[in-house]
């Protein structure tokens, strides 16, 4: 290989410090500048030593050259020679190229220099903030019940981090969500997955991080490298809390992210979800007032008055609030049998609508004993269940709802999915048949007989984007509802949807559920990082283990049609070994946003419960 030439050599070096930057750029142009009016002073000495009058050396000619350069108007008032005049009509004219290009780079820089601070990449400078890492539609459920649950903190700082930019993050969140109260928003561009860009937010200060699961291909491998990411820091580790689209990633994503981290595994918290919502109306809407900031809220006590009762007494302790449970040092257990005694380790789970409210009561509650009604639970048998479409969690679904059923149902799949119905070997209650239909035809649903079902899931076709999927969904809610008022039929529809904002187009088919899985993995999300300590209460909720919530005829438990206080109804469900929580009025059923559900109220209040009310209770199956 030959040897580089000087010139080459010198190239090269001009290159290399061209490269550099704005300011490399201005100080090769105050060279030229330096050299033009040196240029310029000497030509003037030479072709007119004399001129213009009354010049007092060349330290005065540099000066006037030096005007020229900055200002090329000034040859306008010049008089003199034709040889000063040439001399400085050039040095004005190379003046003019200066000057252009000194502003063309001062403008280029301040542009660079607010570019990068619009991608927001200055270290944030908190304390006791939330920390979001990574973008999905959750970020807008999850900011929005941070902001409620930060209503009455000053200095509360919410702060995302994620590869798009700044600006548009801060102007999509707060389009969705409105005003953010006295919560700060705090946007930052990088990438979640690289430690330099993580430690733009401050994280050993941080109250607690969010991990989203994106959307696209393969989004659990992108979360499980944040926590990768995130276990490799030095310093202080604070609370982390995320989520996973699919259940069979838990594992590694455990392993990637230690014991401390908390999983929100969404298939199986959706799939629970819309299994326990067909089977008793109303779920979603409970557990979504259990989730979010706005009503019944879950809060952990421990009053030393309570030491030493019963569970069952411990119903009646508070007027304004619900005891559901007790936090163990063995585990969280939820309506426990009622002679369980409160140890002074324990912590009484109780639901409220806000920490303010949660007071002992003041004496013994009103009741009407003789409103009190004794009434057998029916035995469970065979049902008959309509799965429409079918999607990536149908078989953990249909594996949920094996577990629930009596021996003998039966479950009809109709879809006309490529994947529909397979992998469900090993059922045990369900006799399962799969027949192919396009579920927004009315023909072909009117062909499969649904009157002949208790029960109708509608899922969301994963073959279309969630927007179209949704219109599908839409499409089938509004045939079923048409065909129940047609034919008087009645049987339970509960639908799953991608967009929080369909919600009230599918009120119109007033389908007794509708699951927003999103939704519902944002705000348990949102819950976790306020207070991980819930984890389990909610992993027992959505366990079907255990007591669950179920809405239960009002006529088992009171007298129908007649007033008496709510605390009449806890005592007859304790009667029962249940824990009521709330009641729904059926006229109200298809009424927003809570579709006749009332979750803790007052004990004192005086309530008529009529035929077709539920009371909502924490029970056995």
């Amino acid at each position: 290989m030959s040897k580089a030439t000087f010139r080459e050599r010198a190239r090269y070096w001009f290159d290399n410090t061209m490269s550099r930057g704005t300011a490399s750029l201005i100080g090769w142009l105050a060279v030229v500048s330096v050299g033009l009016i040196v240029v310029v002073a000497g030509l003037t000495l030479w072709l007119a030593p004399n001129e213009p009058d009354g010049v007092n050396g060349p330290g005065h000619v540099l000066w006037i050259a030096l005007m020229h350069a900055l200002n090329p108007g000034k040859l306008a008032s010049d008089k003199g020679s034709t040889a000063y005049m040439a001399v400085m009509f050039a040095g004005s004219i190379g003046g003019l190229f200066v000057v252009s290009m000194l502003v063309g780079l001062l403008s280029n820089g301040l542009k660079q220099k607010v570019d990068r601070l619009r991608r927001g990449r200055s270290r944030i400078v908190e304390s006791g903030h939330t920390v979001v890492l990574g973008w999905s539609d959750q970020v807008f459920t999850i900011v929005a019940e941070l902001v409620k649950a930060h209503a009455s903190q000053k200095g509360s700082v919410i702060a995302v981090l994620a590869d798009r930019d700044k600006l548009a993050m801060e102007d999509d969140i707060r389009e969705a969500v409105g005003d953010l109260g006295r919560t700060r928003l705090v946007c930052r561009t990088g990438r979640p997955t690289e430690p330099r860009d993580l430690a733009l937010m401050n994280l050993a200060t941080a109250r607690s991080i969010v991990v989203l699961s994106p959307e696209g291909e393969d989004p659990d491998a992108h979360v499980i490298k944040i926590l990768l990411a995130l276990a490799k820091r030095r310093g202080v580790h604070p609370p982390v809390v995320a989520g996973l689209a699919s259940s069979r990633n838990i594992a590694a994503a455990r392993l990637a992210g230690g014991e401390d981290v908390h999983l929100v595994d969404s298939d199986d918290t959706a799939s629970r979800l819309i299994v326990q919502s067909s089977r008793q109306s109303g779920m979603s809407v409970v557990c979504m007032d259990l989730l979010n900031f706005d009503g019944g809220e879950i809060y952990l006590r421990t009053p030393k008055k309570l030491v030493g009762v019963t569970y069952g007494e411990a119903l009646h302790a508070y007027q304004t609030a619900s005891v559901i449970g007790l936090r163990r040092p063995t585990g969280v257990v939820l309506n426990p049998p009622m002679d369980t005694v409160v140890n002074a380790d324990d912590e009484v789970i109780v639901i409220a609508h806000d920490d303010s409210h949660i007071r002992l009561a003041a004496g013994k509650p009103s009741m009407e004993e003789s409103a009190i009604v004794e009434a057998q639970a029916p035995p469970t048998e065979p049902e008959r269940t309509l799965l429409l479409n079918w999607n990536g969690r149908a078989e953990q679904i249909v594996r949920y709802l094996d577990g629930y059923v009596a021996p003998g149902s039966v479950l009809e799949i109709a879809a006309d999915h490529p994947k529909a119905g397979t992998g469900l070997a090993g059922l045990r209650n369900l006799t399962v048949n799969v027949k192919d239909c396009d579920t927004t035809d009315r023909y072909a649903l009117e062909s499969l007989g649904v009157g002949l079902f208790q029960h109708v899931i509608v899922l969301s076709d994963d073959r279309f984007a969630a927007h179209h999927a949704d219109t599908r969904t839409l499409m089938t809610l509004l045939q079923l509802r048409d065909m129940q008022s047609t034919l008087g039929e009645h049987y339970s529809i509960v639908s799953e949807m991608h967009d929080e904002n369909n919600r009230a187009l599918a009120e119109v088919t007033e389908a007794d559920d509708i699951v927003i899985s999103d939704t519902v993995i944002g705000l348990l999300l949102a819950q976790l990082a306020e207070n991980r300590h819930l984890a389990d209460v909610f992993g027992y909720l959505f366990d079907s283990r255990g007591s669950e919530i179920y809405p239960r005829p009002a006529a088992s438990y009171v007298k129908t049609g007649t007033r008496v206080h709510f605390a009449t109804v806890v005592e007859s469900a304790r009667r029962r070994g249940e824990t009521a929580i709330g009641y729904r009025n059926a006229l109200a059923r298809n009424d927003p946003p809570h579709y006749g559900i009332v979750l803790n109220p007052d004990k004192s209040e005086p309530v008529v419960l009529n035929h077709g009310d539920s009371v909502i209770v924490l029970a056995e199956r």
